[in-house]
């Protein structure tokens, strides 16, 4: 059996790398290391100071014959550059070999969103307990501020601000301030207010907690969600970044201003949400068709 661990040992110091200099996520980190070594099960190479493009060639290949979907396979070719970079300011490599293969074609699928007729339809109940009235709070805000799942999880008390603004700390550690509406924060108020009130929580800065008063996981938020949905009686899937989606299309829709969606969601690249564009015209498709004598089907 080939000894791979003068392949292991640069992947663990990249992935050190990842933690300490960059402060990538835990899902992140943990992606990028299985990525790696799937690679290295398939790689007949005794030191990444070998790796060519063929190399890469082949990992590619490998992965279609697989089965892999094209997504994950340019993710796993995305995270082989990231690390070619890393080994050649380790004077490993010379070059990146990776860089002269191609992803793979995908069709990139729209995010799905709801109208604002299904978002009314959503969020318009009574809130009479704390389960209710957290809950009321979460998806308010989530749709209200457009946040993603794991920044919602990670807000503390501290964080919902004083001038009906949420303080959140988003990717890469950047931190961004978001104004609220006037509904999230009317929930806000009244969830914090109950909040306060707990005691022996396990977590005491944690904004938003679970029955067991610990601070509430990603998975929690997601079934509450979709119980909520199944009540609200919404006859499609809807996941937390769906109120994500939403956010971002009604903004753009009301405002035509797609660099403020990217400041409000903390995209870093505009390109990322450009892709709201896309949905913004395929509203204006859908109206168009519908209005229009000359598009109007007799």
């Amino acid at each position: 059996m080939e000894d791979k661990q003068p392949l292991i040992t640069p992947i663990l110091h990249f992935i050190e790398h990842l933690q300490v200099q960059r402060q990538l996520s835990a899902h992140t980190i943990s992606n990028y290391k299985r990525q790696l070594l799937a690679c290295v099960e398939t790689l007949h190479i005794n030191d990444w100071s070998q790796l060519t493009t063929n190399h890469i060639k082949q990992i590619v290949q490998r992965g279609t014959r697989a089965g892999l979907s094209p997504r994950s396979i340019n993710l796993r070719l995305s995270v082989i550059r990231a690390f070619c970079d890393f080994l050649i300011d380790s004077a490993i490599l010379t070059h990146n070999p990776a860089k002269l293969v191609k992803s793979v074609k995908q069709n990139k699928p729209l995010p799905k969103q709801l109208n604002v007729d299904e978002m009314h339809a959503l969020l318009d109940f009574d809130a009479d307990d704390f389960l209710s009235v957290r809950d009321k709070a979460i998806f308010e805000l989530m749709y209200g501020c457009g946040l993603r799942l794991s920044e919602l999880t990670g807000l503390d008390i501290k964080d919902i601000l004083q001038t009906g603004v949420v303080s959140v700390m988003g990717k890469g550690n950047k931190q961004r301030h978001i104004p609220m509406g006037k509904k999230a924060q009317q929930s806000i108020a009244e969830y914090i207010t109950l909040r306060r009130a707990m005691e022996d929580v396990q977590d005491p800065e944690a904004l938003f907690v679970s029955k067991q008063k610990k601070r509430i996981s990603n998975r929690q938020i997601a079934n509450r969600l979709e119980k909520l949905s199944g009540e609200r009686t919404l006859y499609q899937k809807i996941s937390p970044h769906t109120l994500r989606h939403s956010f971002a299309t009604h903004i753009l829709e009301s405002s035509n201003d797609l660099r403020g969606v990217q400041e409000l969601l903390g995209h870093a690249n505009l390109a990322t949400t450009q892709v709201y564009t896309h949905l913004n015209f395929q509203h204006l498709a859908e109206i168009y068709d519908k209005a229009h004598p000359r598009a109007k089907k007799k």
